[in-house]
This record gives C-alpha cells, structure tokens and sequence, in this order.
C-alpha cells in the first residue's frame, strides 16, 4: 500500500509544514502524515504571525524558500509593523491572519507542491534497526518505511488539557493527544520533560460593545512578509484594546483554590513572557489592570481572541471575571481558556542539523524541542526538511550561523543553552541583531536558498538587481547636493534647522527627525529616481537609508561577526574526551561531554563553560 519514502514528516503544524514543502522541493519523496487532515497549519492559538522578532523568522523563511510568508500575505487582514519609533533592528512586521483561510491555504499549497503524499493517521512508534530510523507504526496497523523521519509532534505528546479541576486528554481543545512516541523515544535512551502552555477564552463578537474600547487600525500603508509577488492588502479589519480592572482581578482570585496551576496539577513550567492572567495578577499583584487585545479571527467569523486573557481557572470564574472588563458586559463566549501540559524532548540531544544524536536520521523540530511560536516552530521545521533531504543525498548539514539569520540563533540557542520553559524568540537575543533586520533577509538569504536548490534562479536574479538598485541609489544620495530654497520649508516642518548653504544630500538624511520619504516629495529629482524601480520602489529607498544612516553600527556588528566567527572555524571531533584534559573545570568536562559541540564557538556558549576552559581546549587544538 505504501511506498518506502525518503522522509515521513509526523504533524503538519506549522513546522511540519515548512519540512514537508522543503524537502519536497528540494526533490525527496515526502509523506506527511496527520491526525486531522482539516486542520493542517492551523493557529492553534492566536490568529496572528510575526510580532518582535518573529516577523524577522518569518522574513526568513520566506527567503529561504519556506511558505509561512506567503500564506500570511494572502490570507492576513491586518497588518502592523511594530517598534517604528525605534531603530531599525527592532523593527518588526506582524499580521492578524483570517485563521480559517490560513489553514485552507496552507494545505493547498502543500497539496501543489510535487514529491508529498498525505496520510490520515496517528503514528504511535518509530521502526528503528542499528541504532537508525527506518520508518514509522501508526495506529491503524501500518508500518511505513522511509530513509528519514521528521517528528514535529507540536502539544501532542501526552497532551493534558486543563480547565479548573477538569483534566482530559488532547492536543489541543477538540483533538486527542498522541500516545506512545514518548514511551518508545525513552526506551530508545532519550530523556524527557514536560512543559505547559495556554490559550485565552473566545468570544462572540455580537455581545462585545467595542464603542467602550479602543480601536488599533493597521497601518494605512500595509506592506507583505513574502519578498515574492503576493498580493497586497487593500482593506484591513480593526483589532480593540481595552483593560482588566481591580473588580476583575478580585473575580479572578476566587477560583485560585481551583487553578492547576496554583495546585500544582500542572508540573510543567509556563512561557514566562506570555503568563496566564491568574500568573499575571499573582506575580504583579501592585498591578490594577492589564491590557487585553480584542483580535477577529477572520473577515467573516465573529470570533474573537483574547490576548492577555489566557487562562486555566474554571469556566464560570473566567466568565464572570471577563464580564467586569469595559466592553465585555453582556459577552458570550465560545469557548473558556485552557492549559495544555506536554512532553519536549531537551534540544541538547540533537546536532545542529537537528538530527538527533542517538538516532541516525531522525529529526525534531518544532515544539518538541521545548519552543513555543508557530515561527519559531515554521523556523525549525524547513532547517529540519532542508537537512533531512541532505542526509539521504550524503551531503553535508545545512547549518546558519547566528551572524546570518535569526534561525541560526535560535538553533543555537537551544542546542548549547538549554531551555527550562518554553523557549520565544527576541531581538534581544541576537548579538547582530542590526545585521539581522526584517528588511534585508532576502539579501541575506536568497543566495544561500538557490545554492541548496529552493530559491529559484528567477528569484536570485530579482535579489541581485535589487542590491544593485540599493547601490546606485546610494551612490545618487551621496552625489546630490540641496540648496536651502529647496529643502529648508521641509526642514521646518520637520522641526530640525534650516540649512545656510549648499549641502550634499546625505548629511541632510542623517539627521534623526528626516527621513527619505520626506526628501522624496520635497526633490523631484529624487523621487525620479526611485520611480524609475516600480512596485519595489518603498523597498529600494528604505534599505538604502538603513544603509546610510547606520553604516557604522553595521560595519561594527560586521567587524565583531568576523572575529568571532574563528572560533566558529575551529572544529571538535565528536568521539573527543574531554576527560583527559584536567585544566577543564569540572563543569566543563561534564557539560561538553553531554553536549558535543561541534567547535569552539558553539563550545563558548555552553552555560557554564568559562572563557579559561575554552583557552584550554584552543591551546589543545594549538597542539
């Protein structure tokens, strides 16, 4: 009945998704194997992607050849770009997506796409020989054999959904748990945990009076994620703001006695950047009300989610509470918040391809590495798919950098730091991060995609012909002069000095309160030039004014990359015993024993390992 395939993919979350489409892109014979075959990619939790530094991975992804940005642009009904008043690392694109559209594109994409076949079931074990994965067992009876396997098992692992006292099984609200992968990974030496998260109660959009709220439009310019040609958005819908009260809180305290979480039901530990409301009112008990975001799931649907407002206590305490709050007076909802506690697997078990360490040819990705996200989880999933089909091709693994894309930071991360809750990405956690910018991914990764054979040459060809429109463009700024009768009205009104003479054009822009669109209208000479570029015309003059305004942040950031990516360079033998070198500290021995790193970079940022340790291993390989 079934082919031997060159990888099985199990979950088609959001990371399963992306391995599915990149390895069967690259050309590997793909089955994807799900529970539910109506809820493929589906937004289990808020209707949104992107956010701060998430939107980054989803640039990424989409640059490296992935679909999350393209089904984000075509099924979003709301776009943001967040964190403007800031520089332009922290600039951050994010959209409310239509959650029922978003699930429909995904699969049809992923039914267009050559190379995957689809099966409607759950996989209860791995079929291993030798100390390698040879395919799966489902539940049905069917054993599938394949070269690879891709778990990305998202909240299923022995899932438990709790609300108050009550405790049943699932994935997620409305679809049972996955039984028996735990049980045969740990039989096969694998450790562990379990992690918790939640989703918010949702509500009927007829019985909220949103004159009581604050209305937060998108912008009036909405861009895309994808750096394809996708469509842009012509008409967006509102999200609402409005804020919890003392009344509220107190409501909420009534049902502590009945929390899991308060308990301790739940064993597992919490995102601790996206607390439940009862952990919010608990830890910032100084506080008197937080925010709550109001956010359509679709255009249609009158379904809201409330951002904030996650929460494990009873039904009737999160009702009542929910009642007290400016807007929801006479609301009704669909559903009460939930927790879900699962098992992850601890990420140091697995090489920097994801491959794991114990098992040839199985991969991780996604939330059972212990992340939380559906982009860090799409993020995972494609590096997984893309270093799936180069395990079977022999090939060597595909690994970023964290010099090169937020992606490489996050693998990184979780393989030498660990995680003890579920890990969320930031822009904090990247040390180059104004090399990393939302912006630039497609310069960054558009290249290295076509050399692995995602990226089209077609696409190549667009990302060159755009860097050397940022070049000439560059070249023209720094080129033209203004004279005060052309440019002081609009220094003015920026309210920044006029200028007494002729000046060259970029001293000008580097002022903080100017910015190139205003120069555009304010020179036709200018806006002659960036016309001449069409549709990516906002795209050209943006980077090349990132470019010359922070020139020397980046080459800074650049200059730093470079000297720290020696260590990098500098490779460990995997079988190495790190035993029989005393001037280790006995931590470092330990941890580098567990954690295998593949050089002295990675090794450098291994908690716990010290710069003297890594002195010693640098005088060892001196040697």
């Amino acid at each position: 009945m079934f082919k031997e395939y060159d990888v099985i993919v199990v979950g088609a979350g959001h990371a399963g998704s992306e391995a599915a489409a990149a390895a069967a892109n690259m050309g590997s014979s793909v089955l994807l194997i799900t529970m539910n075959m109506t809820t493929i990619a589906q937004m289990s939790c808020n209707p949104a992607m992107g956010g701060i530094a998430k939107g980054q991975i989803v640039r990424e992804i989409d640059a490296m050849g992935g679909y999350s940005g393209i089904v984000t642009d075509h099924t979003m009904i709301q776009f943001r770009m967040l964190n403007k008043s800031k520089g332009p690392a922290m600039w951050s694109p994010r959209a409310q997506s239509d959650r029922m559209r978003f699930s429909e594109k995904w699969r049809l994409m992923l039914e267009a796409t050559p190379n995957i076949d689809f099966w409607q079931d759950t996989v209860i074990g791995l079929k291993v020989k030798d100390n390698s994965v040879k395919g799966v067992k489902t539940a049905m009876g069917h054993t599938i054999y394949s070269k690879t396997v891709i778990l990305t098992n998202g909240t299923f692992l022995n899932g438990i959904i709790h609300v108050g006292t009550k405790q049943f099984g699932g994935g997620r609200m409305g679809d049972r748990s996955s039984q028996g992968i735990t049980e045969n990974l740990k039989a096969l030496g694998f450790e562990s945990a379990r992690l918790k998260t939640g989703t918010p109660v949702r509500v009927d959009g007829r019985s909220i009076d949103f004159s009581r709220m604050d209305e937060q439009k998108g912008d009036a310019e909405p861009k895309r994620f994808s750096f394809t040609d996708t469509p842009l958005l012509q008409k967006q819908r509102s999200c609402f703001l409005t804020y919890t009260t003392q009344k509220t809180h107190d409501i909420l305290r009534e049902g502590f006695d009945e929390s899991p979480m308060f308990a301790g039901r739940i064993e597992g530990r919490g995102p601790r950047y996206c607390p439940s409301i009862e952990d919010k009112i608990d830890r910032f008990s100084d506080k008197d009300h937080h925010q709550l975001f109001v956010e359509p799931e679709g255009w249609e649907t009158v379904e809201y989610y409330i951002n904030g407002f996650s929460s494990s206590l009873p039904e009737h305490i999160q009702f009542k509470a929910l009642q007290t709050v400016a807007g929801f007076e006479n609301a009704r909802i669909f559903r009460p918040g939930y927790a879900i506690e699962y098992d992850y697997f601890p990420p140091y078990q697995l090489n920097y391809s994801l491959e794991t360490r114990l098992i040839q040819n199985l991969f991780f990705a996604g939330q059972i590495n212990g992340t939380t996200g559906y982009e860090e989880a799409g993020a995972q999933g494609i590096m997984a798919g893309i270093n799936a089909h180069l395990k079977i091709k022999d090939s060597e693994p595909f690994v970023l950098k964290r010099s090169e894309a937020y992606i490489g930071v996050l693998i990184d991360d979780l393989i030498t730091k660990g995680i003890d809750e579920p890990y969320r990405m930031f822009t904090s956690r990247a040390e180059y991060r104004i090399l990393l910018r939302q912006d630039n991914a497609d310069l960054r990764l558009t290249p290295i995609s076509n050399a692995l054979g995602l990226a089209s040459d077609e696409r190549l060809e667009r990302v060159r012909a755009k860097e050397q429109a940022i070049e000439a463009s560059i070249k023209f700024i720094n080129n033209l002069s203004v004279s005060p009768d052309e440019i002081n009205p609009h220094l003015e009104m920026a309210n920044t000095a006029p200028i007494t003479q002729k000046v060259k054009l970029t001293g000008v822009l580097l002022r903080p309160q100017l910015s190139i669109n205003v120069l555009i209208d304010a020179l036709p000479s200018l806006k002659e030039h960036f016309s001449s570029y069409g549709n990516i015309a906002d795209e050209i003059w943006e980077e090349a004014e990132i470019l010359i305004k922070y020139q020397g942040y980046i080459d800074k950031e650049k200059e730093l990359a470079d000297r720290l990516s020696k260590y990098d360079d500098m490779h460990l033998k995997a079988d190495f015993d790190y035993h029989k070198l005393p001037s280790l500290s006995y931590e470092a021995r330990e941890k580098l024993s567990r954690m295998r790193p593949s050089t002295i970079g990675q090794a450098s940022r291994i908690n716990g390992i010290s710069p003297a340790d890594i002195s010693v291993l640098i005088i060892y390989l001196s040697k």
